[in-house]
C-alpha cells in the first residue's frame, strides 16, 4: 500500500523533532505538547520525564532549563534534581532489605534500636513510623528549610521533645520526621551509615549511577539550579541542608534513574515478594485505608487504576514517581522548582499517556 507523501513527510519531521531531543513514541505526541505548555506558560523552569512501558522507554525528554541564567538545557539522563519525598520509596527498599537480613523487625519497638530517644506516653514501632501512624509531628514554621549541618542522630533535637499527636496506630499523619527516625534506627541496627547502606544495597545493584545523597559541602555540576516561584517569576531557592533527612527527602537523582528504580519494583528485582507486599499494601486505621504503605503511597487514580509511588515537594524540587503494575508502566517526572502547583496538569498528562499506551 502506498503511503501518501504528505503523511510520510509529516511523520518524518515529527519523529526527527522529537527523537532529536529525546525519546517520544509517536502515540505520545499529545503528552509531549502538554509538557511543552508547562514551560511555555512559565509554570515551571524545567522538567525531566521518563516513562517505561513493559520494560521499554517510550518517553524520555527534558523540557525548559536546568539553569535559567545560562540557558543550560535539561538532560533526562544526566540532570540531577532534588527528588524530595520520592526519597522515601528509596529508603523503603533499603529498609525492606534490612528486614530480610534480620537486622530489624518492623513490629519491634523503636526504642529497641534507639534507646536514647526520649520516652513518650506510648510506645511505637518501625512499621508505624514507616507508615506514618506513629503520631510523630511534622514540620513547624521554617523547619522544612533548615540550613544546618545536622547528622541524622543530631537532628532529632528538632522534634524529640514534642509529644505524640495521637496514640500510635489510631490515626495517620504524614511527615518526614518519621523517616528520620527510621533511618536512625537502621543506622543503629546495622552499624552502617544510612547513606552508605542505601548506596551499597539499593543504588549500586540497580545501577542508579546518578543518584546520591545530597551533601551541602559538595558541588554537583550536573545538578539543576533549584528555584522557587513567586508572582513575578522564578528565583533561586533558599539554601537548605537536607543531609539529616535523606530518608524522608534528601536524595538527588535523574528522571532516568528514578524510572529504573520504579521498573525494578515492577520486576520484583529488589526484595522478596512476601516482604515487599507489606510495603506496597495500604495501612488501615479502624478498617479504613490510609492509602499509604511503608514509604509508598498506595492508591488509585481517578479512573480506578491502582498504582503505588510517591509525590515529592521540597525546597527547589518537585517530583512524581508512579508505578502502574497492571499496565506495566512507570512514570518519573522531576521539576527544579518548589511546589509549582501543577499536580492537576501532571495527573492529566499521566492519564493521557496511559490512555494512549493502553489503546
Amino acid at each position: 500500500m502506498k503511503i501518501p507523501l504528505f503523511t510520510y513527510l509529516k511523520d518524518f519531521f515529527v519523529s526527527q523533532r522529537l527523537f532529536g531531543a529525546g525519546i517520544v513514541a509517536k502515540d505520545l505526541v499529545q503528552a509531549d505538547l502538554l509538557f511543552q505548555e508547562l514551560i511555555r506558560d512559565r509554570k515551571i523552569p524545567g522538567l525531566a520525564v521518563t516513562v517505561i512501558k513493559d520494560g521499554d522507554t517510550v518517553l524520555q525528554k527534558g523540557y525548559g532549563h536546568a539553569d535559567l541564567e545560562t540557558k543550560r538545557r535539561i538532560d533526562p539522563r544526566h540532570t540531577m534534581f532534588r527528588v524530595a519525598s520520592v526519597s522515601k520509596p528509596i529508603a523503603a527498599v533499603a529498609l525492606a532489605q534490612m528486614v530480610e537480613e534480620g537486622l530489624v523487625d518492623l513490629d519491634a519497638s523503636f526504642y529497641d534500636y534507639v534507646p536514647y530517644y526520649p520516652k513518650k506516653q506510648y510506645d511505637f514501632t518501625l512499621r508505624q513510623l514507616a507508615g506514618h501512624t506513629a503520631g510523630i509531628r511534622g514540620y513547624q514554621g521554617k523547619e522544612h528549610g533548615l540550613n544546618k549541618p545536622y547528622s541524622i542522630k543530631d537532628s532529632i533535637e528538632i522534634f524529640k521533645d514534642s509529644d505524640l499527636l495521637f496514640e500510635p496506630g489510631t490515626s495517620y499523619h504524614y511527615n518526614s520526621f518519621d523517616w528520620v527516625l527510621v533511618s536512625l534506627a537502621m543506622q543503629e541496627a546495622s552499624g552502617v551509615p544510612f547513606d552508605v547502606y542505601v548506596r551499597e544495597k539499593v543504588l549500586k545493584p540497580l545501577k542508579m549511577g546518578h543518584t546520591t545523597a545530597e551533601d551541602a559541602n559538595k558541588s554537583y555540576p550536573r545538578a539543576a539550579t533549584f528555584y522557587s516561584k513567586n508572582r513575578i517569576g522564578f528565583r533561586k531557592a533558599i539554601p537548605v541542608n537536607n543531609w539529616y533527612k535523606l530518608a524522608g527527602g534528601g536524595f538527588l537523582s535523574t528522571s532516568e534513574d528514578i524510572a529504573i528504580f520504579g521498573k525494578a519494583q515492577l520486576e520484583k528485582k529488589v526484595t522478596d515478594e512476601n516482604t515487599w507486599c507489606q510495603f506496597i499494601t495500604s495501612q488501615t486505621i479502624n478498617g479504613n485505608p490510609t492509602y499509604y504503605g511503608l514509604g509508598w503511597q498506595v492508591s488509585q487514580d481517578h479512573k480506578g487504576r491502582p498504582f503505588y509511588g510517591h509525590v515529592g515537594n521540597g525546597v527547589g524540587g518537585y517530583s512524581n514517581l508512579f508505578v502502574y503494575p497492571k499496565q506495566g508502566v512507570v512514570f518519573s517526572i522531576l521539576v527544579n522548582c518548589t511546589n509549582p502547583e501543577i499536580q492537576k496538569e501532571l495527573d492529566h498528562i499521566v492519564d493521557v499517556i496511559l490512555e494512549n499506551l493502553m489503546g
